[in-house]
């Protein structure tokens, strides 16, 4: 089905065990010891993009582009943006300005010297530019990034900036666009329903229709994110974290990847920022 409105569609790519989730039970200096699996994960959604010749905007995680140089050499081949994730995807505001300038100028670093070509999109682990953080824009905009993906306009126990704008714009004092997590407005409240955690959440025709209402009643295009680990439901699995987390990060693993099938097949899509 073609609509009139391309949205953007964006892959944050992170293995299971870097989640914020499992942030209390795992610390980076552990995850040289797991079993990746983000690289037959992002394999197998570069085949589904593939298939449906749809190109996305791919937020990398520095750490993983240090050790898989190939895979982000083969997603920037395939016609996809490479954005930046941060190096060891810890929340902006548990760092300090200067720890946050080193890790993104790492990451940032990284990924270009893989590539050859400018990184110009960031996106926040866990959406974690909020009122307490937003000095890291000005450290992003120092570093050469054009535009921000971080800002969901929602609460949250872990992110969000409720009275944010919904949909793209220029960020105040700022040269920098935004390009924030997309919500659907139902009886006056903003309800997430572009990606993640929801995406697996909610049946898949309430989540078509709430994306469908955005682009036709609001005219705008939405930006969806997903990661690897969402279509591994036969990854190791953290018996001992808390049920919260549990529940957020294991919910529907086996649904999502035909739902994402159906998704592209449903809407338009391209990267935030095509070469």
């Amino acid at each position: 089905m073609t609509h009139q409105l391309t949205n953007y569609l964006t892959i944050d790519v992170e293995d299971y065990f870097q989640v914020a989730a499992f942030e209390d039970i795992i610390t980076p200096d552990s995850w040289a010891s797991m079993e990746c699996r983000v690289e037959r994960n992002t394999a197998v959604i570069l085949g589904i993009l593939g298939k449906y010749k749809v190109r996305a905007t791919f937020f990398v995680v520095g750490w993983i582009a240090e050790r898989y140089p190939a895979l982000v050499q083969e997603i920037s081949r395939q016609g996809h943006e490479i954005g930046c994730h941060s190096y060891l995807h810890r929340k902006i505001y548990d760092m300090t300005p200067e720890e946050f300038r080193e890790d993104t100028r790492r990451a940032k670093n990284i990924l270009e010297d893989i590539t050859g070509r400018s990184v110009l999109g960031y996106r926040a682990p866990s959406y974690s530019i909020t009122r307490k953080s937003l000095w890291a824009l000005d450290i992003l905009e120092e570093l050469g990034f054009h535009y921000d993906s971080s800002i969901f306009p929602i609460y949250h126990d872990n992110y969000g900036i409720p009275d944010a704008p919904r949909f793209e714009y220029k960020l105040p004092n700022h040269a920098m666009m935004e390009y924030p997590i997309s919500t659907t407005l139902f009886m006056g409240r903003k309800i997430p329903v572009a990606g993640g955690g929801y995406f697996r959440l909610f049946p898949y025709w309430f989540t078509k229709l709430a994306l469908k209402k955005i682009n036709t009643d609001e005219r705008k295009p939405f930006v969806f994110y997903l990661h690897p680990w969402e279509i591994d439901p036969d990854q190791p699995r953290f018996n001992h974290a808390g049920k919260l987390s549990k529940f957020r990060h294991y919910n529907n693993l086996h649904k999502t990847c035909g739902r994402f099938m159906k998704l592209l097949s449903d809407f338009d899509f391209s990267p935030i920022c095509p070469k």
